[in-house]
């Protein structure tokens, strides 16, 4: 099979979205087929051209994922031809995705990780023409006749379907991980509670609920430490994080870390007691998933598909969005308070798997 994967970002990017193609197109490969990845330039030090086995990556400067979606329209069209069917994903990749599709014939191949509609006039740092800029995309994005729309949760396909979206079009694959890269260790005692906080920079992660949570906590206590593991860009975004820090007073229980390594990161969440989740909205959420393959307790927000991924020792918070009640599932954390559910697994191979069956399904309905 020849795939053509048109993603607004990719490896080495930080985020859920590059480790699910990641894991799918080294799968895939393995297997065979041959890959084709059109993405953005964003790390300076990676390849325009790179070729490895059966995996080329073309990335190319448009310099934002907003160019992206018009100016990719031109290298997917001329690469479309080549292939058997195009696979991209939202936001920004959906529109060169879907108008190569259309003016080549090739099924195309949309992987929803959530559908946010109002939740856009909710989120912090964002202006209100930014807010109905994304709002307005994202509509548009969801009338337009993909072949296949792939909701990577129960709660992604519901908001599909809520959003409009035929449910004879939509398949639910879970996103998955290689569970080999993950080793579990023995518990961590320290006198300092250790909280982490790693994952993309983005509006809805729940930063700004974190931050006021951590200033209220340590009124109760003092013997805690947390450590935010984040990207430097956009870096607006993360200015704006770490002025709060200073103006909340926290910075002597705040430590910020950049563009760890897959071993580093993974060595300091061995090293912390529980990872926290306080996102807005989540349509699979990789972070809870790679924390419970390490064994390592949970504290979220329980919002969008949270409560359907998380497992193992964990706490939820009420009300989501309330700083307060996050300080306070904290503190429960710290004294040893957990909840205890099944632990879930979401292994990449299962992922392959459907992706495999669905395209050959769509690839059927041509011959």
């Amino acid at each position: 099979m020849r795939i053509l994967f048109i993603l607004e970002n990719y490896y080495p990017n930080v985020g859920g979205l590059e480790t699910l193609f990641k894991n799918l197109v080294d799968d895939l490969s393995q297997k065979g087929h041959e890959i084709t990845i059109i993405t953005n330039k964003t790390d300076p030090t990676s390849q325009i051209h790179e070729r490895s086995g059966l995996v080329t990556i073309l990335r190319y400067k448009f310099i934002n994922r907003y160019l992206f979606s018009f100016l990719a329209i031109f290298p997917a069209v001329r690469h479309a031809t080549r292939h058997d069917l195009i696979h991209t994903t939202s936001y920004n990749a959906g529109l060169p995705a879907y108008l190569a599709a259309l003016f080549t014939g090739k099924k195309c191949i949309i992987t929803f990780h959530e559908v946010w509609s109002n939740l856009w006039f909710k989120l912090p740092y964002f202006s209100r023409l930014q807010s109905m800029s994304h709002f307005l995309f994202e509509k548009l994005l969801l009338k337009l006749p993909f072949d296949r729309f792939v909701a990577v949760s129960n709660y992604t396909r519901d908001q599909l379907i809520h959003a409009g979206v035929p449910d004879d079009r939509i398949t639910r694959i879970y996103n998955g991980i290689d569970y080999s890269k993950y080793q579990q260790h023995g518990a961590v005692t320290s006198p300092t509670f250790q909280f982490l906080y790693f994952g993309r920079l983005g509006i809805s992660k729940g930063l700004d609920i974190l931050l006021p949570s951590i200033s209220i906590l340590r009124k109760e206590i003092m013997n805690f430490q947390v450590t935010i593991v984040i990207p430097k860009k956009p870096l607006r975004l993360l200015r704006i994080i770490k002025n709060k820090v200073e103006e909340l007073d926290i910075s002597d229980l705040v430590d910020f870390q950049h563009n760890l390594s897959e071993h580093e990161l993974q060595t300091l969440v061995h090293s912390s007691q529980a990872v926290l989740i306080p996102s807005y909205s989540e349509g699979f959420c990789f972070v809870a998933v790679e924390t419970m393959a390490l064994n390592i307790p949970i504290i979220s927000s329980h919002q969008g598909a949270l409560s359907e991924v998380v497992g193992g020792k964990h706490l939820a918070y009420a009300p989501q969005n309330d700083p307060g009640a996050l300080a306070a599932a904290m503190l429960l954390a710290i004294q040893g308070q957990w909840n205890q559910t099944p632990t879930k697994r979401f292994p990449i191979s299962k992922t392959v798997e459907d992706y495999l069956h669905l395209y050959n399904q769509l690839l059927e309905e041509v011959r």
